[in-house]
């Protein structure tokens, strides 16, 4: 018997390697002659790189880089040196783990970091790189990679603009002439499974801004500046419109990346999916155990553990959906898994609960375990 555990992380709670190495040791007690096979997943959000390099893709590269207000932070990501790829966490140099909760204030944060990360894939060589722009503390619309990418922010009178969304409504001339210093001929691929447009009652701002920090009062000065960022990328011809989906992703950032680097937007769980080999993977298996803290029918809708059921369906292979928690009506799940459990055995404040994940999961995952054990037996 041959089991794949590719879980996504339980946010807040335990990254999707530890999630593996929790579900193959329940597993062998019960089934110890089994064959496992560990791919952690990651949909382009905190963890990416992590899952990458836990799946044995890559080299783990560390880069002195600008965090979201400016200071110095140690920067990862993965470069794969036999395909020349690299796998850029956006969150990494530019996310809201970096920050306390008394410093988030997307009109002074800045994606500088996300763009010194760029430039230092380029300069390893790599001639493809994907980036996950999930858990981003910003909302500039890429400006700051923009900057990285030796581009220049002026205001009417000419005088440069300070980081940070802030700052954007002034924005009346971005100097492109220093972003000859980036290598078009280098593929980028944006690991987003969000669709929001840049702009709007969908957009960045209203959507996103008030997770990054943002007060009410902050709101408009923030999309008037992504009103104004979007409409001088059009106006110098890098895109037609700000309206395509993931545009709005991490604060702008997806617009940003489309107009400087003729970026495209992909799906992150099928392009970790697509890297870690996981089609590869299931030619032969028997079971896949997918995975994440909370689930309800919106799951459905292109989310990891979804996504990585499609994928094994369509091989023939069964999935399980091992869930921190499932809420709502299972009947849309069905449609996707074969069978859906949740980890948790009691109903407990918050704190008890993420306390107990571990546990929790483990115990869960050996029943699981069991059960198949059992109806094994029979066989």
């Amino acid at each position: 018997m041959k089991i794949i555990f590719a879980p996504d992380s339980f946010k807040g709670t335990i990254r999707s390697p530890e999630v593996c190495d929790i579900l193959q040791k329940a597993f062998q007690e019960e089934l110890p002659g089994a064959q496992y096979v560990c791919l952690p997943m990651a949909d382009g959000g905190e963890g990416t790189v992590e899952a990458v390099l836990a799946a044995g893709k890559g080299e783990r590269r560390q880069l002195t880089a600008k965090d979201p207000l400016g200071r110095p932070v140690q920067a990862e990501f993965a470069f794969l040196p036999e395909t020349a790829q690299a796998v850029i966490e956006m969150a990494s140099a530019s996310g809201l783990e970096l920050l306390d909760k008394t410093e988030l204030n997307p009109l002074l944060t800045s994606t500088v970091g996300t763009g010194q990360l760029l430039l230092e894939a380029q300069r390893l060589g790599a001639r493809e790189i994907i980036i996950g722009i999930g858990g981003s503390a910003t909302v500039d619309g890429g400006a700051g990679v923009a900057r990285a990418l030796g581009c220049k922010l002026f205001d009417a009178d000419g005088q440069e603009l300070p980081e940070g969304g802030g700052a954007l409504r002034q924005l009346a001339t971005l100097d492109l002439s220093g972003l000859a210093q980036w290598n078009q001929q280098i593929k980028v691929r944006v690991a987003c499974d969000v669709t929001n447009p840049l702009t709007g009652p969908a957009g960045a701002t209203a959507v996103f801004a008030p997770q990054k920090g943002a007060t009410p009062k902050m709101l408009p000065i923030l999309e008037a500046g992504l009103q104004n960022w979007g409409n001088i990328l059009i106006k110098l011809g890098l895109i037609a419109d700000t309206a395509q989906p993931g545009d709005g992703a991490a604060g702008g950032l997806g617009a940003g990346l489309r107009a400087l680097l003729e970026a495209r937007m992909e799906s992150g769980a099928r392009l970790i999916a697509e890297l870690v080999g996981l089609e590869e993977h299931l030619s032969g298996a028997s079971l896949l155990i997918t995975g994440e803290g909370c689930t309800d029918e919106q799951t459905c809708f292109g989310k990891l553990p979804a996504v990585v059921a499609e994928l094994a369906n369509s091989a023939g292979v069964p999935a399980i959906l091992l869930s921190g928690a499932v809420k709502g009506s299972q009947n849309p799940l069905r449609e996707k898994f074969q069978a859906v459990f949740s980890t948790l055995s009691e109903v407990a404040p918050l704190d008890k609960t993420l306390a107990a994940a571990r546990e929790n999961l483990y115990n869960r995952a050996r029943a699981v375990a069991a059960t198949l054990r059992i109806a094994n037996c029979g066989k």
